[in-house]
């Protein structure tokens, strides 16, 4: 199933926290009037940076952009004022297009780079272990150490006090039972100031039923579509031909069940292996990314394009 692009907002994430198949989500900005040029090295790698009055580094919001990511720079600029008024530095930063997660490249959207990806590290699990060193391989010693987003390097220096003191301005006091769990601080500052005050809790739940109506909307409507029907037929059919199991045949489904079912029959210790335990199976991975990638080539270059017509993230979110 497609994944959304975009999502919450980025708080103090690893270069590689991953999850299997899912993406890294990030944040975004806009703010203070205020302000003197300074350099937009560190902020964002697609737009110029100001400086307020205090201090705080803000994000120039480039022309052109959709509504969205404009949102986006208004939400991280936010926070970095407000970060700035507790005394903490907080570089604002939205991911440009150009960036992309670990496993952009191995969902087949965009066939050559898929191609390219796959042949030397098939779907990426056990790539990690024969290159170790290589920072664009997912769960690769590198990549987990590699920090690419300018808040990365913002508690550095910090005390375990300060470290402490930052997160509860950054995200707000931890919850004392999980039902009370929820984002506060300067992260809530900056998503109300890019989107407005917080709904009421009955008014987010109907907001949240209306999102989830959509994308079963969606999902009926991508599942059902005549061409996805016959081509995710087609697809299913070379892949059994080819000795791959098929768990489903709907579209929305099909698209990454390769790799997702392969994902949860991987080993507790697939991360840690040794390089001569991983390159075995590394080399059957590649075997079976090659061949899902050529089986579904039409069925997703029709598929993509109609899933950013009608979004789709799954019945579970």
């Amino acid at each position: 199933m497609s994944m959304p692009k975009f999502g919450t907002p980025r708080i103090r994430t690893s270069a590689l926290a991953l999850t299997l198949g899912l993406l890294p989500l990030l944040a975004a900005c806009g703010g203070g009037s205020d302000s003197k040029s300074a350099s937009s090295e560190g902020s964002s790698s697609s737009s110029a940076a100001t400086t307020t009055v205090n201090g705080a580094t803000q994000l120039t919001v480039p022309d052109g952009v959709d509504d969205a990511t404009k949102k986006e720079y208004i939400q991280e600029n936010a926070i970095a004022v407000c970060m700035k008024k507790q005394g903490f530095t907080y570089t604002p930063h939205v991911r440009s297009s150009t960036e992309t997660d670990a496993f952009a490249a191995v969902d087949g959207e965009d066939y050559a780079r898929a191609k390219q990806f796959r042949q030397k590290y098939g779907f990426g699990y056990y790539a990690g272990a024969v290159y170790p060193n290589d920072a664009n391989v997912p769960f690769s010693k590198a990549a987990t150490a590699k920090r690419t987003a300018p808040q990365d390097q913002d508690e550095d220096g910090l005390t375990d006090a300060q470290k402490k003191a930052y997160d509860i301005a950054l995200v707000g006091p931890p919850a004392k039972t999980k039902a009370e769990e929820k984002v506060g601080g300067c992260t809530e500052t900056g998503r109300a100031a890019a989107n407005g005050p917080a709904l009421s809790a009955a008014a987010e739940k109907n907001a949240e039923k209306a999102r989830d109506d959509q994308n079963h909307a969606n999902g009926l409507a991508l599942n059902g579509d005549a061409q996805l029907v016959q081509l995710a037929q087609q697809f299913a059919s070379c892949l059994t031909g080819q000795g791959i199991s098929v768990s489903t045949t709907q579209p929305t489904g099909l698209v990454s069940m390769v790799r997702l079912d392969i994902s949860r029959q991987l080993p507790e210790n697939f991360m840690s292996l040794s390089k001569e335990a991983a390159l075995p199976l590394l080399n059957k991975d590649i075997g079976i990314a090659l061949k899902d990638l050529e089986c579904g080539k039409k069925f997703r270059a029709a598929y993509f394009p109609k899933e950013k017509a009608k979004p789709y993230y799954g019945e579970n979110g």
